[in-house]
């Protein structure tokens, strides 16, 4: 079975747009430089790049969002008017012990498609940019992420659940 990705904008606004092209130049770094140390045969290359853009997560975490104790505040801050724009995001579902967000358009997948057809490749570099998220989510007070799809991997929407963790006594 041959993986498709379907990866098309439909909120098309000047300022929208522009600002999905700040992300799709950065999402080209990445592609650049973990594509150069592939290149020189940098073994541990995915292992560093994962461990950067986590640290870089826990520091936008810890910066960015102020309120890190309500699952239902930070859904506000995480998924602003903004980036709901910029990654046609919808909240499906969101109390005090569980946010899921859909995306339906990701500016990164938009770059990294300019560079590569592979679509494992595409997938893989997705799952790595998502560590920037499962750090900014590490500095939340008892909730955990579950990435259940991507848009990277074939799916329509990407679907990102922040819930409460279950203690050992649940």
């Amino acid at each position: 079975m041959t993986l498709v990705i379907r990866n098309q904008p439909t909120i098309q606004d000047r300022e929208t747009m522009e600002l999905r092209k700040a992300i799709e130049h950065r999402a080209s770094w990445m592609y650049l430089l973990l594509d150069e140390m592939r290149k020189r045969d940098f073994v541990a290359w995915e292992e560093v790049a994962r461990k950067a853009i986590f640290r870089c997560g826990v520091f936008h975490g810890e910066t960015r969002f102020t309120e890190r104790n309500d699952l239902q505040k930070f859904a506000r801050e995480f998924a602003n008017e903004v980036v709901r724009k910029i990654f046609e995001m919808d909240i499906v579902e969101l109390s005090k012990d569980r946010f899921t967000v859909e995306f339906h358009y990701c500016p990164l997948v938009s770059a990294w498609s300019r560079f590569t057809k592979d679509e494992k490749e595409i997938s893989t570099l997705c799952d790595i940019a998502m560590e920037g998220d499962r750090g900014i989510v590490s500095t939340l007070s008892d909730f955990e992420m579950n990435l259940e799809k991507t848009i990277a991997s074939g799916h329509e929407v990407c679907r990102l659940v922040i819930s409460k963790k279950k203690s050992c006594s649940d």
